[in-house]
């Protein structure tokens, strides 16, 4: 049987490993540099550090690649809160209901139309409708409109629809 264990008995698994101890002398073997090699970057401290990209103070190729052009870019200034960004739906899509059913955001996230409801829903003309629906989206096409209207469906928006405004002359 194995002996009792104890604070006496105690031991490590194996052997400690010595730190190695870095400038202290010639004859350590990691003295007057610390195995850091003479000046330069690298020899100062911080210098493992940099982040992904950094290219020692050149311009980052990040940086020196073009943007793309126009508000539809990432890069564009300004961005600004006038954009927002919409799901697209087709009427196709809303087949998937049953007759007489409401077509809600909620509703397009539970028959698995779209994922969540962070962003506007709007229904797009594209495909027939056959189906009765009550329709409560953010924005609605005007051909998509007519094609509910023509099914016998109803059409009412989540928000006031957007007046477009003329351009000075």
């Amino acid at each position: 049987m194995a002996e009792q264990l104890n604070l006496s008995s105690l031991k490590p698994m194996q052997a400690r490993k010595a730190r190695k101890r870095i400038g202290r002398g010639m004859g350590s073997g990691k003295g007057r540099y610390s195995g850091r090699g003479i000046k330069g970057q690298k020899a100062r401290s911080g210098s493992h550090k940099m982040r992904a990209g950094f290219e020692g103070g050149q311009m980052p190729i990040y940086m020196r690649l073009g943007k793309q052009r126009g508000n539809t870019s990432k890069d564009a200034m300004p961005i600004g809160p006038f954009r927002t960004s919409t799901i697209p739906v087709n009427v196709s899509a809303l087949d998937r209901f049953d007759d007489g059913a409401e077509v809600t955001p909620e509703t397009l996230v539970e028959k698995g139309v779209i994922k969540n409801t962070k962003t506007d829903v709007k229904v797009l003309g594209n495909g027939e409708l056959t189906k009765t629906l009550t329709v409560r989206v953010h924005a609605i096409s005007a051909t998509a409109q007519k094609k509910v209207e023509k099914a016998g469906g109803t059409v009412s928006l989540l928000r006031a629809p957007r007046t477009k405004r003329r351009k000075r002359s």
